[in-house]
Parts: structure tokens; C-alpha cells; sequence
């Protein structure tokens, strides 16, 4: 059944004022039978007996519940990394914004010789030389070993079968045949990277450290900042969906999960704390020809199936503590006790003794 509420007025009967708890409604009942036995005005008839029901009324839905809560996201390439300049000397190309670079491939040109991709986790922080030892001498191997340069053993050590390699390599490439590796000559990134912006021009000098330009990885994904209250919505692997602007949704996922501060802005204010949750699209080409928009991110906090639910409204304070519904049936009404649950737009999970599906249960009007 849907969660949809059915109101009734009770036809034919005149309302007293409902009572809020069961102790208060026997008081309340004891007072009106005194009040006509003793009469009013000194005359000696009774009043005539008014049952106490609602004004209003809705059933009981067995339904399956779903805690939701939609919050904003930017859609775009993820946050942007700088790629600094390492390499001395003067830079004679650089690429387009939106360029797509992969392994093995320049990025851009010092002194006409190239800045190279490969993948890899660990950063670049030394020359690599015979003799060097270390997880990025094995990381830089694996390099040359998926782009086709072999005759060495992928290991931790760079040895001279590895200078035999890297030689073959730079003179493929168009680098001075040194056999190293400089600082600066190659970037290392987890996959295939995404220029975003270019900051350093043709003809501009290089190599201590100036910002040259920005990228991304090429995977589109959103990013949504939530309140530190709502951190409940946003765990590694939970499944939301994703409304593009044009009224699509899409299935996502939320791969990341972190903490950030957000500064204060110059009208004042104290730095605030947020959660950052990074989602991929299930179905990333259903954002093609989207460079960056702001799309809406349903989360689904929790989901209770099968389930018997009120609304809300239809709960009462029991004088003796916990909560109540007050069912009807037909001119009579009693209250029932019952515990919650789930509490999601506007209707409330209950369960208790005696409760069924379809039952009438009392409502404010």
C-alpha cells in the first residue's frame, strides 16, 4: 500500500476536546458523568452522551520507509593538482586546457625536450640513478616495462640493465641519452591526467619551482559538502543518485569520504567544519558534454521494508510515558501503546500489540 492518509470527519457527533493521554481521558470522563448527574441550573436531566472521537482521521500503511535527504554537488573532474616545474630552462610548448594525456606521453616542453606522464603513486623526489634503491625505482621500472622496454628485473634497484633501458627509452622520447632520470622530468599520477589550467606561457622560464599548470584526473565525479550533522548520509560505498540539470538521474556511488575546514569569508565569521564526499557517476557518460554543473545528490540514509507507519501527527504522549495512537472503531475510541521507529517525511514506523494494517487511527485537524 502507499503512505497515502485518508481524513474523515465522524458524521453526527459533537467533540469535547481529545484527550492527550489515557489517564487524563478517564478524568476527564469521570467529571462529565458528575457534571450530569448533579445537572445544571438546578434542573434535574442528564446530558446527553457524546462519544469523544477525532475530528480527523488516517489508517495504518504497511509500506517500506526511506530516510532521504537531497543536498547540492558540483559536478566536474575533481579537485585540481598542481604540477610544478622542475627542469630548468624555458618552456616552448605547453597544452591546450581540456587536453587528456596518458602514460608515456608529454605534457609539456622545456628547452624543446619533454615532461613525461607515468603512473604511479609514489612522487617524483630525486634523480633515479644506477645504484638508487627505493619504491619509486621499482615504480618507475613497471613504467618502462608496460611501454615495452624490457631486459631488466622490475625490482627496487636500479641497476645497469635499468640505465641499458632508460637509454633506450630517451632516445626514443628525444632526451639526452644520460641514462637517469632528473628530478622534474617525469610526473608521476595515479592514471591518465586531465589539464585543467595553464599558467606558465611559451617562452617563460622554469625550473624552480613555478606553478606551470593544473590537473585532474579524467573521471567525472561530484563533490558534496555537508553539514558535520548530517555526516550519517555520506559513508564510503553507500549508494545515492545523482538529478543532472536537465532532469536525469543517475545512479552513483560515494567513493570518498574526508573532513575539511571552510575558511571563513572576508565579511567575518569563524572557520567551519564539513564533511567532503566524493561520489562516481555509475554511468559516467551520462554526463557527456557537461564540463561542470551543480546537480542534486539524494542520499538514502536508511530504509525500513515492510513496515507498519502513522503519521506523525497521529502520535500521542501517554501519561505514564511512551507514545500512543488512538483507534477508532466505529463510534468507539481507545489507545493503543506502540514504540517508533524510523521517522521520514512526515510518518513515523510503529509497532505494538494488537496493531494491524488498516486500522483507523485518530488525527489533529
Amino acid at each position: 500500500m502507499n503512505d497515502t492518509t485518508a481524513t474523515r470527519p465522524v458524521p453526527g457527533r459533537r467533540r469535547r476536546g481529545r484527550a492527550v493521554a489515557v489517564a487524563g481521558a478517564v478524568v476527564l470522563a469521570a467529571g462529565a458523568a458528575t457534571a450530569a448527574a448533579v445537572g445544571f441550573g438546578g434542573r434535574g436531566t442528564s446530558a446527553p452522551d457524546v462519544p469523544d472521537l477525532p475530528p480527523a482521521t488516517a489508517r495504518v500503511v504497511r509500506q517500506t520507509m526511506l530516510d532521504t535527504d537531497e543536498e547540492p554537488g558540483e559536478l566536474g573532474y575533481g579537485a585540481a593538482t598542481t604540477l610544478a616545474g622542475r627542469v630548468a630552462g624555458v618552456v616552448t610548448r605547453v597544452p591546450p586546457a581540456g587536453r587528456v594525456v596518458r602514460r608515456g606521453k608529454p605534457i609539456y616542453r622545456v628547452d624543446n625536450a619533454p615532461i613525461v606522464l607515468m603512473y604511479g603513486p609514489v612522487a617524483a623526489y630525486r634523480t633515479l640513478a644506477p645504484g638508487v634503491v627505493g619504491a619509486d625505482v621499482r615504480q618507475f621500472e613497471r613504467n618502462l616495462k608496460a611501454l615495452g622496454y624490457g631486459g631488466f628485473t622490475v625490482d627496487r634497484v636500479y641497476t645497469a640493465m635499468t640505465t641499458t633501458a632508460v637509454r633506450r627509452w630517451q632516445r626514443k622520447t628525444g632526451l639526452p641519452q644520460t641514462g637517469q632520470v632528473e628530478l622534474g622530468r617525469v610526473l608521476f599520477a595515479p592514471g591518465p591526467i586531465r589539464v585543467g589550467a595553464v599558467t606558465a606561457g611559451v617562452n617563460q622560464n622554469t625550473g624552480g619551482g613555478q606553478q606551470v599548470l593544473r590537473y585532474t584526473g579524467t573521471g567525472r565525479q561530484v563533490t558534496v559538502r555537508l553539514e558535520v550533522s548530517k555526516q550519517r548520509l555520506a559513508r564510503k560505498g553507500v549508494k545515492v543518485r545523482v538529478r543532472l540539470p536537465e532532469g536525469t538521474t543517475v545512479a552513483g556511488r560515494v567513493k570518498q569520504v574526508y573532513t575539511v575546514v571552510q575558511q571563513a569569508t572576508e565579511s567575518g565569521g569563524e572557520p567551519e567544519t564539513r564533511i567532503e564526499a566524493v561520489v562516481s557517476l555509475g554511468d559516467p557518460g551520462a554526463a557527456a558534454g557537461i564540463e561542470a554543473a551543480v546537480v542534486t545528490v539524494v542520499f538514502t540514509a536508511a530504509r525500513r521494508r515492510d513496515v507498519l507507519t502513522v503519521p506523525v501527527a497521529a502520535l500521542v504522549a501517554l501519561a505514564e510515558g511512551g507514545y500512543g495512537v488512538e483507534v477508532v472503531e466505529g463510534t468507539a475510541a481507545r489507545h493503543l501503546r506502540v514504540e517508533t521507529g524510523l521517522f521520514a517525511k512526515g510518518r513515523v514506523e510503529i509497532t505494538g500489540a494488537g496493531l494491524r494494517e488498516g486500522m483507523t487511527v485518530g488525527m489533529p485537524r
